[in-house]
């Protein structure tokens, strides 16, 4: 075989295994757009459902779906049926940001064709109704929050309260009340006097609890927890009309009836 001859079936072979290695990957990328696109599928091109998850913190909730919905269907960002590539994810993200009850939004685009929001709410710690009329919440960072809806499972604070207070102190002791599972149950109202110092009102035994300046919270809630379970337990709620925790290591007690401590 001369060498002309070998050249051209070289050239041959290769452009037979040329076309067959072609055949091959056009047989294999039709497989694989078939397994991802069955044969009369069309591609989702629209959203076809909004699927919301507001986080549960514990507490009873501002906000639920309805109020998501309402508020992106006012800005017209509500995404259900719009499509995918005109809904703006960020926009939307941003929009409930504003709202004073929301502490984080996300939100994506699922394979499905379907936009999820999550989010997360502040979480109220008391309610505040003071004595200049205004009427709000303090949350767990010490934030206020509108008053737009009874939230029926959380202390009331009454009295002489600035909203100054209402960070400092309220947000504060609101927190040690949520935290503790006694407390939470037990103590109904707080009572800010005009000197700024301190009363609670408990659910069970008809008296009130002086707390006195707003200091050393957690001791003195400490030291009166224990003088329920050990004390009160056992001589009887109704015993005593006053009960006074503000002085260190004393807890300080009116019979009902008496006039003096």
């Amino acid at each position: 075989m001369n060498k002309m001859v070998r050249k051209i079936l070289l050239i041959s072979a290769d452009v037979v295994l040329g076309a067959y290695l072609v055949a091959a990957a056009t047989v294999l990328n039709t497989s694989q757009v078939l397994a991802i696109e069955p044969s009369g599928a069309q591609p989702i091109d629209k959203c076809q459902d909004v699927i919301i998850n507001i986080e549960d913190n514990g507490s009873e909730m501002f906000l639920n779906e309805k109020d998501i919905v309402n508020i992106l269907e006012s800005k017209r960002l509500y995404p259900k049926g719009k499509l995918l590539d005109r809904i703006n994810i960020r926009a939307i993200e941003e929009t409930l940001m504003k709202s004073p009850f929301i502490s984080d939004a996300q939100c994506y685009k699922s394979i499905a064709g379907n936009v999820c929001i999550s989010v997360s709410q502040y979480s109220p710690v008391v309610r505040i109704k003071a004595q200049n009329g205004e009427d709000y919440y303090v949350d767990s960072r010490g934030g206020l929050l509108p008053n737009t809806k009874y939230i029926s499972d959380i202390v009331i604070a009454t009295g002489y309260i600035d909203k100054n207070y209402s960070k400092r102190v309220l947000a504060r002791l609101g927190n040690i009340i949520a935290q503790n599972e006694f407390w939470q149950h037990e103590i109904v109202q707080i009572n800010v006097m005009e000197d700024g110092t301190l009363e609670i009102v408990p659910r069970i035994g008809d008296h009130i609890v002086y707390l006195g300046a707003p200091d050393k919270l957690e001791d003195k809630l400490n030291r009166l927890e224990l003088f329920y379970r050990y004390g009160l337990s056992k001589i009887g709620w109704s015993k005593y009309s006053y009960i006074s925790v503000a002085f260190s290591n004393q807890i300080i007690c009116k019979k009902r009836n008496e006039r003096t401590i």
